[in-house]
């Protein structure tokens, strides 16, 4: 505790109050003290307080209009009310004026402390315990990297060490040990995709929930007993993002959130194509190859999605389900859908994608001041969920959940924050991408990556006969050896998909029901 702390006493019967007020100061706390509301703002106008003690019942200006006054000149000081009022219109009007808390006499001295640690010294309690409860789980958490054997195992680690980089972010001495805590989390992840990844696609009956898996697992039972359901994917959203997310969500909703996981390449063109198709991309490309597009542009990569969902009903021959589509690129858009949404209420499925998470991964990439405003994990969160809270999104889930409706909310893949380049070398046909490359002719260090160079026996399509496909591990992206250091120095540091990682993979799929 700081003996610095300053305590404001506002009381008409504050000399009664003597015994609390030794008992703080022998604790370190400054106390000044007023006998009424007219002399208290004076001394808020001279002096800044940490803290303010408030009667209601004072001569000449009520606790309440005192009050008003103080926010007024310090809005961010915590009041707390100190009175022997328990009527209730007079606690509904404080709490509505933003008190900090609201204790009737008689207090105790301890009530008077606890509320002072509460709102003075939260930050610093709450970082302190945290730090320490971290630490000593920091060797279970390591125990349990080295002892997952399933895929419902590392989504039980990946869960744990988000809801620690939650909760550590405002620690800043433990970034560092989290941080390393995670990389080799990876490391052992990526051994366990390179060694089942093959097998999960070759025996999917013993292969967890994959993207191709969604509508026929998840979307198609609920529709199946007669729900109506709104499945809204938000492209290259983490679980870390998510959880921001959800948050603001609970308070309306019930939320049943589960972990899926994403196939190879983790990237747009591949799993969104096959959750929407319920295919894995060489059988889209092999059913329907006016579908699948080969283009480097990613704004052409996907734009078969609506016809790729109807494809999915006739196969399961569900032809009598409705459903209607919709991609949200910006915020005019997202604009237009809640605009027209009445047009889609008659659906039994509306499928609605949302770009903007994967928009700012690239303009983040792209753009300096994008880059500085979310210069690390946390930031990238807070700006994400900056968007989300004033985003059409959430207001069209808010007037969803006046409908009937059952609402999912998915994504296609995440993304992980990249620092070591790998240089590779490859034919003029080489895709772009920085966390997997596919082509005829690619040079690179097997060691260093999971190759492919037989793509089908995962079910993925080449451009070309003798293709190939490779995937960077960890926090690995490729670049060519030629202008090494300038391509180094503009990808260093960016937020990438395409490869294996925790953060790239293992993505959420939620289910919601209004309270």
């Amino acid at each position: 505790m700081a003996n610095t702390t300053s305590i404001l006493w506002v009381d008409d019967e504050i000399d009664m109050l003597g015994p609390h007020q030794t008992f703080l100061k022998n604790k370190g706390y400054d106390i000044v003290t007023a006998t009424n509301g007219y002399d208290a703002i004076d001394m808020l106008q001279e002096q800044n307080f940490d803290i303010i003690f408030l009667d209601e019942n004072m001569p000449g200006i009520s606790g309440l209009d005192t009050l008003l006054k103080i926010k007024e000149i310090s809005p961010i000081t915590p009041v707390v009310m100190v009175t022997k009022s328990e009527e209730e219109h007079i606690m509904e009007q404080a709490i509505g004026s933003k008190i900090a808390d609201y204790l009737i006499k008689p207090v105790n001295p301890n009530q008077l402390l606890l509320c002072i640690k509460k709102h003075i010294e939260s930050n610093r309690l709450i970082q302190k315990t945290t730090q320490h409860v971290f630490q000593s789980q920091f060797q279970q958490l390591i125990m349990q990297t080295m002892e997952c054997r399933t895929f419902d195992d590392w989504c039980q680690l990946y869960q744990k060490l988000v809801y620690w980089e939650l909760d550590l972010q405002n620690v800043n001495t433990m970034d560092d040990i989290h941080m390393t805590l995670k990389q080799e989390a990876n490391s052992a992840f990526a051994k366990f995709i390179k060694k089942n990844y093959c097998d999960w696609i070759t025996d999917p009956d013993n292969a967890p929930l994959m993207s191709n898996k969604i509508m026929s697992k998840r979307i198609l039972p609920m529709l199946e007993k007669g729900e109506n359901v709104v499945l809204i994917v938000i492209d290259n959203c983490r679980l870390d993002q998510w959880e921001t997310m959800q948050t603001l969500l609970s308070q309306d909703f019930k939320i049943n959130t589960e972990l899926y996981c994403s196939i190879l390449p983790t990237a747009t063109q591949y799993a969104r194509n096959a959750i929407f198709s319920g295919l894995m991309p060489l059988h889209i490309k092999q059913l329907y190859p006016d579908y699948w597009v080969e283009s480097e542009d990613e704004s052409s990569q996907n734009k078969y999605e609506n016809q790729l969902l109807g494809t999915f009903f006739e196969r399961y021959r569900k032809r009598n389900i409705s459903y209607g589509y919709y991609k949200v690129n910006d915020n005019d858009a997202g604009v237009r859908l809640l605009n027209i949404f009445h047009r889609y209420k008659q659906n039994n499925l509306n499928a609605f994608v949302y770009n903007f998470v994967d928009m700012l991964s690239h303009a983040r990439t792209e753009t300096k001041m994008i880059k500085e405003l979310s210069m690390d994990e946390a930031a990238y969160r807070s700006l994400t969920e900056s968007w989300f809270k004033h985003s059409p999104l959430y207001k069209l889930i808010m007037i969803l959940k006046q409908q009937n409706v059952k609402i999912a909310i998915t994504t296609d893949h995440g993304a992980i924050r990249v620092n070591n380049p790998l240089e590779i070398a490859g034919d003029k046909d080489i895709n772009t991408n920085l966390r997997f490359k596919t082509a005829k002719n690619i040079t690179y260090n097997p060691k260093q990556v999971f190759e492919i160079k037989n793509p089908e026996e995962i079910l993925l399509p080449k451009s070309n006969l003798s293709s190939s496909y490779i995937f960077a591990t960890n926090n690995d992206f490729f670049i060519y050896r030629n202008n090494h250091s300038y391509y180094s120095n503009m990808f260093k540091d960016t937020f990438q998909h395409g490869g294996i990682s925790m953060e790239e993979m293992i993505v959420p799929l939620a289910i919601l029901e209004a309270k």
